[in-house]
């Protein structure tokens, strides 16, 4: 059974139950953030990490307080095109305490038109999978998918 990305959960887990690839990860990206490596391959040879095992965690272990200061989500929809789809869109994103920072949707081709919304998610009262349950159940949403979620 194949999932993709939107279907994924997050935890909140304790340092030291984190596999030490992890936390050498977290090491290492906080260094480069920090300006105290030069690169990336800088950073993987100061704390004893392989290359590989950096790319395979960095987009997917992050310290708490970077998730929690500021919570911008990428979404991109498959919409049907039909009058008011994405007005009634962006109040569906709205209720839920979301604010919407960029919007681009596509030309419709086919009686269809991709939407890439960016919002800050700081102010969301639901979780994400409860407001992508929401977005899912709209009609005119064919689907709707999880670019990116970033701190």
């Amino acid at each position: 059974m194949r999932h993709d990305k939107a279907d994924k959960k997050f935890y909140l887990v304790r340092e030291d139950v984190l596999p030490e690839a992890m936390k050498k990860t977290l090491e290492a990206k906080e260094m480069i953030d920090r300006g105290k490596a030069e690169s990336v391959w800088d950073a993987v040879q100061r704390v004893d990490l392989s290359r590989s095992a950096f790319y395979k965690y960095r987009d997917t272990v992050f310290p708490f307080h970077t998730i929690v200061k500021e919570r911008l989500i990428t979404l991109f929809f498959y919409l049907e095109d039909r009058s008011g789809t994405l007005s009634h869109l962006l109040t569906t994103v709205a209720s839920t305490g979301c604010n919407v920072l960029t919007i681009h949707q596509t030309i419709p081709l086919q009686g269809r038109a991709n939407v890439t919304l960016s919002v800050n998610a700081a102010d969301m009262e639901v979780d994400i999978d409860e407001l992508l349950t929401r977005l899912r159940r709209l009609e005119f949403v064919e689907k709707v998918e999880v670019l990116g979620s970033g701190a």
